[in-house]
């Protein structure tokens, strides 16, 4: 202690020298330190933002992506059951149609010429009144006689020869009628086709 008393009385200026050229290194390598410190803090912010952005970028990516699945879902589903509720009725229909037939077959034979029996006026708006009915919910009975033979819509039962040339290949008579349930076949056509 008395020689750094005897050092700062007798010279101060070397004191402060001396402190100062220990100090100045001093803190210029703590400033490095800090520098790059800072510098290598810096550069892991950096990083770690990038980082971020790009699983910030894979979230969004997905989520547009989920939320087109679940559009195209829900678009689907609507389709799917509209078309459900469209049909639903065509199990129903199916049984019907072989009323309709024995209906079909009652008209006719009670129309033609050397028929015994008769089709009484009341039976007659029941016909129309089924028909009407289940025309307003989308059956259509297919018309088939003198049309082409589609082995879409029509079921060849058997082959004729033809009365006249034009007929060949086209349906000559229709011994089953085919329906349409809103423009789908639920049953096809049973005919004979010209040969």
């Amino acid at each position: 202690m008395g020689k750094k008393e005897k050092v700062t009385e007798s010279n101060p200026e070397m004191l402060d020298e001396n402190q100062t050229a220990t100090e100045e290194p001093q803190e210029e390598g703590s400033k490095k330190k800090k520098s790059a410190k800072k510098a290598s803090k810096t550069d892991q912010l950096e990083q770690k933002l990038e980082e971020t952005e790009a699983q910030l970028s894979e979230v969004k990516d997905k989520y547009i992506r989920l939320l087109a699945e679940f559009e195209n879902f829900k678009r689907r589903n609507m389709k799917e059951r509209l078309e459900l509720m469209s049909t639903a009725a065509q199990d129903t229909m199916s049984v019907i149609l072989p009323v309709l037939d024995d209906f079909d077959r009652a008209k006719k034979n009670a129309e033609s010429d050397n028929s015994n029996e008769s089709f009484s006026e009341g039976v007659t708006l029941v016909y129309n009144k089924i028909y009407s009915a289940l025309s307003q919910k989308g059956l259509k009975p297919m018309d088939s006689n003198g049309v082409d033979f589609d082995p879409e819509y029509h079921e060849a039962i058997t082959e004729i020869p033809a009365p006249t040339e034009e007929m060949k290949g086209k349906v000559i008579d229709t011994i089953e009628k085919g329906y349409f349930l809103k423009d789908k076949i639920i049953r096809y056509a049973k005919v004979v086709v010209g040969k």
